[in-house]
């Protein structure tokens, strides 16, 4: 399907340049319903939040949903390295900024990543790498898991106009699974695989943000 002329652009935000490689030979864009920009912020809250906001104040970008992902880790006890996170909402000492239609991410990613636990809650944003006990304070905040740039990201977005706005993370690091663990390597190659293959849900979901708003 070729891109809808005139329709809303798609930002898809990540910090990592392995993130964006993965995101980069996930799908064809052909199945995008208006022009897709994958951006690299770079790591950080601070990046994130310079990155977007650069990027959606081009006239160009005026409208565009905006979704932030790439890796995380997972707060909750039983989470694995592959597993996807679907956030009801971003939060950090700045606030909350709720995401728009989880329900349908939910059921766009079980189908494309059949066996792959989908996790939904709040996604927590840190300003560096959340270990130890730090992990079990935030998970006793209700959070299910952290990263350090979606919080920023989806923050920025709406700042800039109002638009949907979701994220989606891979689980990478996880309880009884941290990275400095044998097994590291094994982990983040699932990581990565699951990453690259639910670029096409991003589109879908996309594609349902384009709808009227009843």
């Amino acid at each position: 399907m070729s891109a809808t002329p005139g329709a809303a652009p798609l930002l898809i935000a990540c910090a990592l340049g392995i993130e964006r490689f993965a995101l980069r030979t996930g799908g064809d864009r052909d199945g995008a319903d208006g022009p897709v920009t994958v951006l690299r912020t770079g790591m950080g809250p601070a990046a994130a939040e310079r990155a977007v906001g650069r990027v959606l104040a081009g006239p160009a970008m005026r409208g565009a949903a905006v979704l932030a992902t790439g890796f995380c880790a997972g707060l909750a006890p039983g989470m694995h390295p592959g597993d996807l996170i679907v956030a009801e909402e971003t939060r950090d000492v700045h606030g909350s900024t709720p995401c728009v239609g989880t329900g349908l991410l939910v059921g766009e990613l079980r189908r494309a990543v059949p066996g792959r636990a989908v996790h939904t809650g709040p996604l927590a944003g840190s300003d560096h790498v959340v270990r130890g006990p730090e992990r079990s304070a935030l998970y006793a905040t209700g959070a299910i898991a952290v990263d350090m740039e979606s919080a920023a990201t989806l923050r920025s977005a709406v700042r800039a106009g109002e638009r949907p706005v979701a994220a989606v993370r891979v689980v990478v690091d996880a309880p009884e699974h941290e990275l400095v663990r044998i097994g590291t390597v094994r982990g983040g190659i699932s990581a990565f695989r699951v990453l690259r293959a639910v670029l096409p849900v991003f589109y879908e979901w996309h594609r349902s943000s384009l709808l009227p708003r009843r």
